[in-house]
């Protein structure tokens, strides 16, 4: 059933909590519905709003340290690619920056 894609660890990590947010704030917005707020956001957004950005800048993050993870080696002067831990720990931290102060 999953086989179109390569899972490891990482990736069913963050689909995982993708996951586990959509259905908490699901449970949140039930129980107390949203209402909008002006945060450091051009617009007015909601919770869902904020979320929904919030999950296209961790997807922008990862995607960028996937593709300079090479370049970053080179930079570095590592022996090898940054983790995509780091970048998933990063991403998470924005999201949760977006969702209370957005």
């Amino acid at each position: 059933m999953f086989d179109w894609m390569a899972w490891t660890t990482p990736v069913a990590v963050f689909f995982t909590c993708i996951a586990l947010m959509l259905v908490g704030m699901t449970w949140w917005e039930v129980k107390s519905p949203t209402v909008e707020r002006k945060g450091f956001l051009p617009i007015a957004t909601t919770r869902g709003d904020r979320l929904f950005i919030g999950l296209l800048t961790a997807a922008y993050i990862n995607l960028a340290w996937v593709g300079l993870g090479e370049k970053m080696a080179q930079w570095f002067s590592l022996e090898a690619e940054p983790s995509v831990w780091i970048s998933f720990v990063l991403s998470m931290a924005v999201l949760g920056f977006v969702m209370r102060k957005g």
